[in-house]
């Protein structure tokens, strides 16, 4: 696998850096995400009956104005305009209307238009001396963060951040689990005062100014490089299906295997896989659950919408 020719190292100063969605640190941020999640799936789940703010808060053990309170704070509209973004017909609706944002942004660059909160992301791919090594020598950081989202695993390593997913707390031994088998031969040290830092930023909502980088570090086969490049093109607010990402990388016939490089992805949010859907406007599947990918998807859209 050749490198690819991106900056490797970005100091710290210029990472991004910018207002995000302000949850409460720790137990706090990851209860609000586990009732904006019940909340979700039970929205989604119930689309066609257009439930009430009532029935909604009703399901999350809150009152009608306290459950508002969260989720405004939390989605920046509210929960009936966020319902609208679940919907099958608006995901239709914004497939058509990104029916070539691949190939508007690959002429873009990274930095595509409307990324308005999305990080100017630059990466490089392992060498394949490196790929063969199982990145023996490596030492990886890592850390327990909060997030919009609910718990994240962020992994650093000296050239940029090689693993971001979601958990939840009792889950945290499984995602170490993975990160061993993703990077066998590396030396796994928790350091959360280090990625804390990192961490902090990942969500901003501004648009990240030019020159600012936040280097990620890739771990794939060529196709997965490939696939993983493309979803970087998608911006924020846009979703695209598995066959516009086949067609975007030459080969059109590969919708299946592009969905294996998605699901094969370990940078969850940074390298946007929740924003390739089914062809028909449903979600698809997600490695870290429906819920969250339809959060995710309908977070963005409530951003751009504002």
């Amino acid at each position: 696998m050749s490198q690819l020719p991106f900056p490797t190292t970005c100091p710290p100063e210029l990472l991004p850096a910018g207002p995000g969605p302000a949850p409460a640190a720790g137990a706090q941020a990851s209860l609000d995400y586990t009732r904006v999640e019940q909340a979700i799936s039970f929205i989604a789940g119930h689309v066609s009956e257009q439930p009430s703010l009532e029935a909604i808060a009703a399901q999350v053990h809150l009152s009608p104005f306290h459950f508002n309170r969260l989720f405004t704070r939390w989605a920046g509209t509210s929960p009936q305009r966020f319902l609208r973004f679940l919907t099958k017909e608006y995901a239709r609706q914004v497939l058509a209307e990104s029916g070539s944002v691949l190939a508007a942004t690959y002429q873009a660059g990274l930095s595509g238009p409307s990324r308005l909160h999305d990080l100017f992301v630059a990466y490089e791919a392992m060498t394949p001396a490196e790929y063969r090594a199982q990145a023996a020598g490596l030492t990886i950081a890592y850390g327990f963060h909060a997030t919009p989202f609910g718990e994240s695993l962020l992994s650093l390593t000296d050239r940029g951040i090689c693993g971001l997913t979601f958990q939840a707390e009792a889950e945290r031994a499984a995602a170490l689990a993975q990160l061993r088998a993703t990077w066998p031969g590396a030396t796994l040290q928790p350091d959360a005062a280090r990625t804390e830092s990192v961490a902090a930023r990942l969500f901003a909502i501004n648009a990240t100014p030019a020159g600012q980088r936040l280097p990620l570090v890739l771990k794939g086969t060529n196709f997965q490089i490939k696939v993983w490049e493309a979803l970087l093109r998608i911006p924020a607010g846009a979703v695209v299906s598995y066959r516009d990402v086949a067609a975007a990388i030459g080969q059109p016939g590969a919708s299946q295997a592009v969905g294996g490089a998605v699901g094969a992805n370990n940078i969850g949010y940074l390298i946007p896989c929740h924003r390739v859907i089914q062809q028909h406007g449903g979600p698809g599947g997600y490695r870290w659950g429906n819920a969250r990918k339809q959060a995710l998807l309908a977070w963005e859209a409530a951003q751009v919408a504002a």
